[in-house]
């Protein structure tokens, strides 16, 4: 087997044995529940507190009660979104991007079987989010708008400051999903002014199986879960302390990351990456937002074969990376991103997805520089497609 090269960092990151170091006792020797009434059980309620005073400072939160803990993003986003649209039930119009990740675009599929008025804003070839178009659809029916931080596969930052200006400017909710861009860039949720914000611990070196919805103090919120009277009466179920104490601790080495300058040379990797494929291999084509994206992420295309097939030969030499593409109902179609950002045809369907992380190596992206150029040749030398130059 060869050495595992993992550039698929935007869909699951290597747990830091610091984070796992801290879990671990919550699991075998502290493993009392924290609403009990003893101590046994009720000295880790002081853990879950101090986790999530950890995440209100990654995110620069004014209040730790702002932060409930929840089982993983796409639980957050779903929670946001039926908060909002209960509470303002009267308000039958909702916004989100055409861009957004399924744990976004589904609700609001299904809010749309259900009457909804919805509107899906859109986005360049770059992926730059269409502020003109929000402007113009939004109004005063408007429940809540959705959109996401940095996108997952091109790693475009949106302007979430801008945008939730406009949104409050019509008496709306903002909500952002904001799983790949905690962890990589500032997040300050105060200075962006949204209202509510969703992350996953797993993205950013923790486990997996444990979120957070930040809800901003004074707004209306009901819970999505119901029962007992955890997260203050907003999130039922039994606190998976062992989970929430490595989000905790994740958060605390993700703040030293974007601190001490980890994520400058995570971008210099990428970019070197980056520039290789560009120089070395013709009929490429960069996708997303060079001037505004996260540090880690690069999405190329390889123009007139399949992504899956390049992932395929990759994963022959231990290289780990993703697909623009998905494969549907026996059917290649191009990722509901490339779509959106009009890439050609002859370039959607060969979407490659490399994402980095502060464990990549110089040396791994010459692996990748080595391989990838022949593997390419020997693809375009087989590719049906290739009579379409």
């Amino acid at each position: 087997m060869p050495k595992v090269v993992y550039l698929d960092n935007n869909a699951t990151t290597q747990c830091s044995p610091a984070v796992v170091e801290a879990m671990l006792p919550y699991f075998s020797e502290k493993y009392g529940n924290a609403s009990s009434m003893h101590n046994f059980g009720g000295e880790n309620r002081h853990v879950i507190e101090a986790a999530r005073h950890q995440v209100a400072q990654l995110i620069n939160s004014a209040y730790d009660d702002e932060i409930i803990f929840t089982s993983c993003a796409s639980e957050s986003d779903n929670t946001a979104i039926f908060s909002a649209v209960r509470s303002y039930p009267h308000k039958k119009h909702i916004i989100t991007s055409a861009v957004e990740h399924p744990a976004v675009l589904e609700p609001f599929n299904y809010l749309e079987s259900q009457g909804y008025r919805v509107d899906h804003i859109g986005v360049d070839e770059k992926g730059r989010f269409n502020l003109e178009q929000l402007k113009q659809v939004i109004d005063e029916e408007t429940a809540i708008v959705s959109v996401m931080w940095a996108n997952s596969e091109t790693g475009t930052i949106f302007p979430i400051a801008e945008i939730a200006k406009i949104v409050h400017e019509h008496g709306a909710i903002f909500h952002t999903d904001a799983v790949q861009a905690v962890g990589k860039i500032p997040v300050d949720v105060q200075a962006a002014g949204v209202d509510m914000l969703s992350l996953s611990a797993h993205k950013f070196h923790g486990p997996k199986g444990v979120g957070a919805l930040y809800v901003k103090r004074g707004t209306r919120f009901l819970p999505y879960l119901m029962g007992g009277h955890q997260e203050k009466h907003r999130r039922a179920g039994t606190e998976n302390v062992p989970y929430i104490v490595g989000l905790g601790q994740a958060a605390v080495l993700a703040q030293q990351r974007l601190k001490d300058g980890t994520m400058q040379k995570v971008a210099a990797l990428r970019d070197e990456l980056e520039q290789g494929i560009l120089s070395m291999i013709g009929d490429v084509k960069l996708n997303g937002d060079p001037e505004h994206r996260v540090p880690n992420t690069t999405n190329i295309s390889f123009g007139y074969i399949e992504g899956e097939s390049i992932l395929m030969f990759l994963n022959e030499f231990g290289i780990c990376a993703s697909s623009g593409s998905a494969c549907t109902s026996g059917s290649l179609e191009p990722s509901h991103v490339l779509r959106a950002m009009k890439v050609p045809f002859q370039f959607a369907h060969g979407s490659i997805r490399f994402s980095l992380s502060d464990q990549t190596t110089r040396e791994e992206i010459a692996l990748v520089l080595k391989e990838l150029p022949p593997i390419i040749k020997r693809l375009r030398e087989i590719s049906p497609f290739s009579t379409m130059k």
